[in-house]
């Protein structure tokens, strides 16, 4: 699922907290959740107009909205809407009364990966829903358009199912001398066929069996009035009104196969031109879709093209672009398609060819074109290819894709100074992520192991009276090519459970600067991870370094993210404790974005709350944002608590959450992030 999908999700529950715990549990897991909640009738029928959900989660528990009723109300609301049965245990009797009621699927609140599971794959269904009946929509106004383009087509177009005429237009009918579709309709072909009926008859019976129609067959055709002339069939598979059948076009004089010939290809290189390739393409494509893996496209173009025209002329592209086909050619197999795909560019179209063959000729083509000099006449010159190509497969079935896979390729391989290729492959990718996790798994263990973090801090800056010099540390990683940052390096710490000793080194780091003469008016935000949370010796290392180094607990603000919290309630209200007694300092980031977000307060005593930053974002042209912000405010400063917007970047955001009682802002409008020394 893209990471900027939002599920739209109403919850039917009479426990606020349950609802706040999914919330968390599915956000902790990566999905972007937009929530309401419902206990009645009316707060029901209000959220559907206002949020427009996608998925109900509901309890069949609940005390005012029955399961059952629920149904009835989606219903009659007309939409597409999920409805999962949220359940605290799972039994046959609880399962079945919840399909009974009228649920699709059931989500389970104490297991986190079954409700998962269940949301994404009921929210997958909707879209798939949804996608058919938008395609089903495009499928009707297309046949709507394709049925008046027949009728007005000059070309005699017929439909046969069976055997027998279901559809014909116009041009057909006065080919054949009718007058109307109804003297021809439940007529057979065969009956309009003069000569070689029986092997007609052969045809038809193999095409009823599921063989492919020829492309074009040549035979006579007999008119209403029992004249007789010459006629070219062309046949394509297609439907009518559902029902497979053949589309048959025919034509009076036979095509000139040389003028059909010429008419694909382009006159420079005698290659296929791009149309025909695209055509063929499409075709392998298909193929690629019903498990066919033996196809790949490549795309050529002679390196620093534009040099090469300034040094020859214009007049000499033609003779350069054939002397490079000749070399092209002498490469290719009896399977393969070239064709000249742009001005100076080719594309190649491999069938049967496995991966390993397909990078053999990539190699065979770059020497061929690369490996001698090109006699143009008055010039010659030695020239050099990139090719960028692509492996089909069921995953990138797909004529534009497989397109847009080697155009990338093929750009990578010129960035990379020409004279080699590059293939996409996608199967390749799921071991190439893998190597990656394994490789950056690596460096943040040498990190860890040679001190190779480094620390910023960013000034967080008082508004309205308040006081104290605060700053938030950020954590870099010292690499190779500079610095990285954590959202590339810390999804790795956590699949590989380095959270809490890269979290230590930051507190170390951070009693170790807040003891130094330099920062001993300074108290740092620092961010604490879950597995550190949940680490119950955590508190007494942080009160050992705090002792040792002569630190006031004060002046360390030890910073929780919001559904964290909410996840872990128990574990956090016990952290929050050891950090009071230290006289740490607590903080809630990403505040606002649960059902109730302040009554987390009753349980974690959070000294300041740092709103989440989706309600700061865009924040002078979104009203609902800005009266949001006000509302965390007020309520705040009646909690007696003080907020913190992050990411704040323009002077109007400033104004505005100056005005809303906002308490401190942050953000690189302010103070841009500056390196602190080891």
């Amino acid at each position: 699922m893209k990471q900027d999908t939002v599920i739209k999700i109403l919850f039917v529950t009479d426990a606020l907290e349950n609802a706040e715990q999914i919330i968390s549990q599915l956000r902790n897991s990566g999905i972007a959740v937009r929530p309401a909640r419902a206990a009645n009738e009316a707060e029901f029928v209000a959220a559907l107009d206002s949020l427009g959900p996608d998925l109900v989660l509901a309890e069949p528990s609940a005390r005012d909205l029955p399961l059952a009723e629920v149904t009835r109300l989606i219903g009659a609301s007309a939409r597409d809407i999920a409805l999962l049965a949220l359940l605290q245990n799972l039994d046959a009797d609880a399962l079945a009364q919840a399909f009974r009621a009228g649920a699709r699927a059931v989500a389970l609140a104490n297991a986190a990966d079954q409700m998962r599971t269940a949301v994404l794959q009921e929210f997958e269904a909707l879209g798939t829903r949804r996608s058919v009946r938008r395609l089903e929509a495009a499928l009707r106004e297309s046949n709507r358009r394709c049925d008046a383009l027949l009728d007005s087509s000059r070309d005699p177009i017929a439909y046969v199912h069976e055997g027998m005429h279901v559809r014909a237009n116009q041009a057909y009918l006065d080919m054949l001398g009718f007058e109307s579709f109804d003297e021809i309709e439940g007529q057979t072909l065969l009956d309009l066929v003069a000569d070689d009926a029986d092997d007609f008859r052969g045809l038809l019976k193999r095409l009823a069996r599921g063989e492919p129609p020829p492309a074009r067959l040549d035979l006579r055709l007999k008119r209403a009035d029992g004249s007789v002339f010459d006629a070219l069939l062309e046949f394509s598979q297609a439907t009518f009104e559902g029902e497979p059948c053949l589309q048959i076009i025919a034509r009076r004089q036979v095509v000139d196969e040389t003028l059909l010939e010429q008419l694909q290809r382009d006159p420079v290189t005698q290659l296929y031109n791009r149309s025909h390739f695209i055509d063929l393409l499409g075709a392998a494509v298909t193929e690629a879709g019903n498990s066919r893996n033996d196809q790949a496209v490549l795309l050529l173009e002679p390196d620093h093209f534009a040099n090469i025209v300034e040094r020859i002329g214009i007049s000499n592209i033609d003779a350069l672009l054939r002397g490079m086909v000749e070399r092209i050619k002498g490469v290719l197999g009896p399977n393969d398609v070239a064709a000249r795909f742009s001005d100076h560019g080719f594309a190649l179209l491999l069938r049967g060819r496995p991966h390993e063959s397909v990078q053999v000729l990539c190699t065979a083509l770059v020497q061929a074109v690369g490996g001698g000099i090109i006699d143009l006449g008055n010039h010659s010159l030695a020239v050099t290819i990139s090719i960028g190509g692509s492996l089909m497969g069921e995953k990138n079935a797909n004529t534009a894709a497989v397109l847009d896979q080697a155009g990338n390729m093929l750009r990578n391989a010129q960035g990379e100074g020409g004279n080699r290729f590059a293939l996409y492959d996608p199967a390749a990718q799921e071991r190439a992520n893998a190597e990656k996790d394994r490789r950056w798994h690596n460096l943040l263990r040498d990190a860890l192991a040679h001190g190779r973090f480094v620390l910023f801090h960013q000034q967080i800056i008082a508004l309205n009276g308040s006081e104290g010099s605060l700053s938030e540390l950020l954590l870099r990683m010292d690499g190779a090519q500079g610095l990285v940052l954590p959202g590339i390096f810390m999804p790795v710490a956590a699949r590989h459970g380095l959270l809490p000793a890269i979290d230590r080194w930051v507190l170390r780091e951070a009693i170790r600067l807040l003891g130094s003469p330099g920062f001993s008016q300074q108290c740092f935000f620092v961010k604490v991870s879950t597995p550190s949370m949940l680490d119950e010796k955590l508190a007494d290392w942080i009160g050992e370094k705090l002792r040792e180094s002569g630190v006031p607990g004060q002046r360390l603000i030890i910073e929780l993210q919001e559904n964290e919290v909410i996840t872990n309630l128990k574990p956090a209200q016990r952290f929050s404790q050891q950090m009071r007694a230290l006289d740490c300092r607590l903080a809630l980031e990403r505040f606002g974005v649960g059902l109730n977000a302040f009554q987390l307060l009753d349980h974690v005593d959070a000294d300041f709350l740092k709103i989440d930053r989706s309600f700061v974002n865009d924040l002078a042209r979104n009203a609902d944002n800005q009266r949001r912000v006000r509302e965390i405010a007020q309520q705040a400063q009646a909690h007696g608590k003080q907020t913190v917007a992050e990411w704040v970047e323009d002077v109007n955001s400033v104004s505005l959450l100056f005005g809303a009682g906002i308490s401190y802002v942050q953000g690189n409008f302010q103070h841009e992030p500056e390196r602190l020394g080891t």
